[in-house]
This record gives C-alpha cells, sequence and structure tokens, in this order.
C-alpha cells in the first residue's frame, strides 16, 4: 500500500489533542507486529520510536495493520491474540473495518487511526476542486474550440463544509486568504475555530440555500451514509457545487447524477464515490458537470511519511511517553 519516499513537508492536523489515559487502561510495552506486511518504512518508523518489531506471537502488543483491505485476515489476527492492546490503522476513515472494531473491542485495547495525519494534502486537493470548478475548467479541458468568457472567483462566497475533523480544519486555514463566509455542519454544538459559524447536523438542510460551495469532509458511519440525497440538492441553489473529498456513502449517487443532468445545481467535484472505483459507462463519466480524481487526494507519497509519523508518536505512546495520537471509537465509528 505504501512505499517509502522523500521527506513530507505536510504535517498532520489533529481536530482534537492527544487524549490522556488514565494509567489503569494504558496499553502494556511489547513488541509490536506490522502487517499484513511488514514494510520497511514503517518498521523503521518502530524501531525509531524505540520500540520491538516482531513477527504476531504471543508476546504481541500492538498491531501496525497497513492495507484498507483483507477484514477477514484482520478479524483472525485480533481474535486469535488477545494480548494485543493497541491497534494502529492506516486511514483516517475505519470504516472499512467498522463491524470488525465493535465485535472485537475489549478493555485496555487502544484503537488508532491516521485521523488528522492526511488533513493537509486532502484539504489541499478539495481546494483543488474547488477552484477548478469554479473556473469552469471541466468545460476547458473538454473544449477544442475558444468559447466563451466564463468563470466564478472563491473570493466572499459562502462555503459550507459538512465535517470538523482535520481536513475540515485545514480546510478553514486555506479559505482565510478567500474571505469566505464559512459555516462548519457538525454532530456537537461547540463552534470550530476558524469557521465563521458552528451548526449541527440536524440544521444542515437550514444552511444549505445560502451555499455557494458545500464540502463534504466527514466520517462514513450508519448515521451520515447518503447524508445528502434528492432533498439535499434540492435546497441547494442552481449555482451551487458539492465537494467530496470523504467518503463516497456519504452522497446518494444516483440523486447527485440527476441533480446534475437537470442542472438543479452547478456542479461537483468528487475524489470518491459510491460504488468505488466508479464503473467505466456510469453517467458521472459523461457528466461535463462532473471532475473525478480517482481518490487521490491522498497519494501514497502524501501519505507514507504522515503514517510513519503517526506510527512513531504512537509507538512512544505505547512505551508511556505521552499520549495517543487518533484514537478511534469503535461504536461510534470514528
Amino acid at each position: 500500500m505504501h512505499r517509502a519516499t522523500t521527506p513530507s513537508r505536510h504535517r498532520e492536523v489533529l481536530a482534537v489533542p492527544a487524549e490522556s489515559l488514565p494509567v489503569d487502561e494504558r496499553p502494556h510495552p511489547g513488541p509490536i507486529a506490522v502487517l499484513p506486511t511488514a514494510e520497511p518504512l514503517f518498521v523503521q518508523a518502530i524501531e525509531e520510536a524505540g520500540g520491538a518489531v516482531a513477527p504476531l506471537g504471543p508476546e504481541t502488543r500492538g498491531i501496525v495493520w497497513l492495507s484498507s483491505r483483507g477484514a477477514d485476515d484482520f478479524a483472525a489476527a485480533l481474535e486469535a491474540n488477545p494480548q494485543v492492546e493497541w491497534v494502529q490503522l492506516p486511514w483516517a476513515g475505519v470504516d472499512a473495518f467498522a463491524e470488525v472494531l465493535r465485535s472485537h473491542d475489549r478493555p485496555r485495547l487502544v484503537w488508532t487511526s491516521a485521523k488528522g495525519a492526511y488533513a493537509q494534502p486532502v484539504a489541499e486537493h478539495a481546494l483543488t476542486l474547488m477552484l477548478a470548478l469554479l473556473r469552469h475548467l471541466p468545460e476547458r479541458v473538454r473544449a477544442t474550440t475558444w468559447g466563451a468568457k466564463t468563470g466564478l472567483s472563491l473570493y466572499g462566497l459562502d462555503v459550507v463544509v459538512i465535517g470538523a475533523g482535520g481536513i475540515a480544519l485545514e480546510l478553514l486555514r486555506l479559505l482565510e486568504p478567500f474571505g469566505v463566509e464559512s459555516t462548519i455542519v457538525r454532530r456537537s454544538e461547540l463552534a470550530v475555530p476558524g469557521a465563521g459559524r458552528t451548526v449541527t447536523n440536524d440544521r444542515l438542510d437550514e444552511v444549505l440555500p445560502a451555499a455557494d460551495v458545500v464540502v463534504v469532509a466527514a466520517a462514513l458511519t450508519a448515521g451520515t451514509e447518503k447524508l445528502l440525497g434528492e432533498a439535499q440538492f434540492g435546497h441547494m441553489k442552481q449555482t451551487a457545487y458539492l465537494i467530496n473529498i470523504a467518503r463516497g456513502g456519504l452522497v446518494d449517487t444516483d440523486a447527485l447524477a440527476a441533480a446534475l443532468a437537470s442542472g438543479q445545481i452547478a456542479g461537483a467535484g468528487l475524489d470518491v464515490t459510491d460504488p468505488e472505483p466508479l464503473p467505466d459507462g456510469h453517467p458521472l463519466w459523461s457528466e461535463p458537470r462532473a471532475l473525478i480524481t480517482p481518490h487521490t487526494a491522498d497519494t501514497p507519497e502524501m501519505t507514507a511519511p504522515l503514517l510513519a509519523a503517526r506510527v512513531r508518536h504512537n509507538v512512544r505512546a505505547l512505551l508511556g511517553e505521552g499520549d495517543f495520537a487518533g484514537r478511534v471509537d469503535p461504536q461510534a465509528g470514528y
């Protein structure tokens, strides 16, 4: 999945500080298994942090799992090794392993993901899609003649961001120079620093009519599946754009395709789709208002060094030095 790269200039962005665990809930230090393949970059990261890498066995206390696939193998490893007390997962979202996490959760087992670690490159991609759509680049890429002089500026627009994790925080920072009117939609009522306003999820339909750009940056859970569908696109104005850099399942694909085809919304920038990969011949491929990238907001070249940094941080936490970053609640699914 990952491969060695030149040093990254990105940094991780945490929506909340690393959480401190009571002494009696901290995992015990011990050997760490890197699975399903012991890739050198991550073996090195563990050893640089003072940890010991060893094959999965009775003494193993930590697992660094490097694949978004193989849920059955992952579950089998946990089932056979109840002594494991820390698991590091490779991506910000854990939806691929949600059921495994819920069914194998147990006292003292700390789950961590890469949430926040990839925020900078993903937010950068969201901004790229946003600017490309506003400047009508999908149309110009397909053009074979000079055409009309069209395009919109991002400056001063109304931007709604669904989600309040690291990606949302970094996107707010990137949007600052554009002087946008920003709204964060999240589960909690707590205000998000840098946002013009923060509203709860039940007010999503209320803020959509004024939005010029809607960015989906939330976790995919049972409660957020198809969060944006026919009703939500109906609330959006015809000049509005949708950006999804989170998970394809957050958007009703059929409803989106219909909204684009009818001109209900102006366009969509999608780095994720449902299904994924988007099948050849799907209507979205021929939709001139859609700009689709193949889940490349965070390429291996970008994410490998960031995940290695997260692994180093959490290995030190396993050894009793500091707190775990990117902790996951198995029951909540993020």
